[in-house]
């Protein structure tokens, strides 16, 4: 793609009535590899016109998910309701143009309209009886309180291309269009007019949105030419479905972008997942960086066709990810999710455990058990199968006996001495050292069992082990 002839300045402008989701995260990655590519900006708008759907608390959950991933903004949010009397007077435009009016019909009248089209098997479009009346009229019944919309003037014949930079050439015909409407009766706009209205003041030179915008594109472009304006490239971006070819929801599996988070899931490993949503560096490498993707990106590698997305992908990228994590690093993020645990104490365990984590979630319950001790025991889990109660305490006092005289507490002595006291006393291996886990860290799987011992030292082993055998004596505690 060569360079675009116009400093480059995207926008993601979502709409405040829930949470941030994959597919929309995707598409202001989208927008924020291709703007950092050429040296633009990144811009934030809030499309919150539609009063019916809002939700006071989206705004700041969209705003903390973007910054998680990364996807930082240049300029201060742009929030379409505190925007009213300019769409306002953009309208006014349209209408001394002549290339809006107002419409005054009743709900009932539209919706009985709308009846009639379907009893005919008609597709549902205003029938467009108020674009006739007289603008004087029409001036008159406004200024009178007349309840009216705002309704966009489509040409009837012939038809719209546009260049899409996904899409390809698209052409419409425009007795299809309908005259939607541009300014609603309570004088807040539609997405069609705010959209075009705050793109132009804010010098957007790339529309880059998902492709259910598409079928509307055509009165996107009809209506900059409206108002005079250039033209921004349009690129649409293809939906993201789920392995039913379905859109990707909740029923799939998919989470909301926090949610993510909160599951342990790294902002890294995230975005590389949603960059491989309907685009491919056409290479076989599979893990990138912010910085590599933002090399990488192009938008005539983003695929027309819909996106599938393989959720399971993510949990293998995001184990990746954290394996790329210096002991350090990984430390500090568990840390968050441990409290009253500082990371200079996880970071000599966290590489006990790193080659075996998916997500930062599942760090804490591995490694809660050098910070507190066991107090019950389940005893199908402390006692082995074909074993009873007795032995099992005799062997636990066995193994505290040695452990005690113990003056090497190196992994190397730790392995074959409990090797030994474990032939000693004719128990298998396999049995003696799960008896000793379930001892030690009240869990059948855990970090390397010689390892984890090591860290903990022997007078807490000895104390564990001495306790796990009362238990199992004196029936206290299982």
């Amino acid at each position: 793609m060569p360079e675009p002839a116009r400093p480059v300045r995207v926008r993601y402008a979502p709409s405040p009535t829930g949470a941030l989701h994959l597919g929309g995260a995707r598409t202001a990655l989208f927008n924020y590899l291709f703007t950092h590519q050429h040296h633009g900006q990144f811009l934030l708008r809030i499309e919150d016109t539609d009063r019916v759907r809002f939700v006071p608390e989206s705004q700041a959950q969209i705003e903390e998910a973007l910054t998680w991933l990364g996807l930082r903004w240049d300029e201060v949010p742009l929030v379409q309701s505190q925007r009213k009397p300019v769409y306002q007077a953009a309208a006014e435009t349209l209408l001394e143009r002549g290339a809006a009016y107002r419409c005054f019909c009743t709900p009932e009248r539209l919706e009985a309209m709308r009846a009639e089209q379907r009893a005919r098997k008609e597709p549902e479009r205003y029938d467009r009886r108020c674009a006739v009346i007289p603008k004087t009229e029409s001036d008159r019944r406004a200024a009178a309180g007349e309840r009216f919309v705002v309704r966009q003037r489509m040409p009837t014949e012939g038809t719209t291309t546009l260049h899409d930079l996904v899409m390809g050439t698209v052409v419409f015909k425009n007795e299809t269009l309908d005259d939607h409407v541009l300014l609603k009766s309570d004088g807040f706009p539609t997405y069609h007019l705010a959209f075009a209205v705050d793109d132009h003041a804010t010098s957007i030179s790339h529309v880059i949105r998902g492709d259910g915008w598409l079928p509307s594109a055509a009165k996107h472009v009809r209506l900059i030419e409206a108002f005079g304006w250039p033209l921004p490239a349009f690129a649409h971006l293809p939906l993201v479905l789920g392995p039913d070819r379905k859109p990707l929801a909740k029923r799939h599996g998919a989470k909301d972008v926090l949610e993510y988070r909160e599951g342990g899931y790294l902002p890294e490993a995230v975005v590389n997942f949603l960059a491989f949503l309907g685009w491919s560096p056409g290479t076989v490498e599979e893990i990138f960086t912010m910085e590599e993707l933002i090399q990488r990106f192009s938008l005539e590698k983003v695929q027309p066709s819909p996106a599938v997305a393989n959720l399971d992908r993510l949990d293998w990228l995001n184990g990746q990810f954290i394996r790329r994590l210096s002991p350090a690093e990984l430390a500090t993020r568990l840390a968050q999710r441990m409290p009253g645990i500082p990371a200079t104490r996880l970071e000599p365990l966290v590489p006990l455990v790193q080659e075996r984590l998916r997500t930062l979630a599942e760090g804490p319950p591995m490694l809660q058990f050098f910070f507190v001790a066991p107090d019950r025991y389940e005893p199908a889990s402390l006692v082995p199968k074909g074993r009873d109660p007795a032995s099992t305490a005799a062997a636990l006092t066995a193994a505290s006996a040695f452990l005690g005289g113990l003056s090497d507490w190196s992994p190397e002595r730790l392995d074959a001495g409990l090797r030994e006291v474990a032939e000693r006393i004719g128990w298998t291996t396999k049995d003696f050292f799960m008896a000793l886990r379930v001892a030690i860290t009240g869990r059948t799987v855990t970090p390397p069992l010689i390892e984890s011992m090591v860290q903990l030292g022997k007078d807490e082993v000895v104390r564990r082990l001495d306790r796990a055998g009362a238990a199992l004596t004196t029936g206290a505690g299982v």
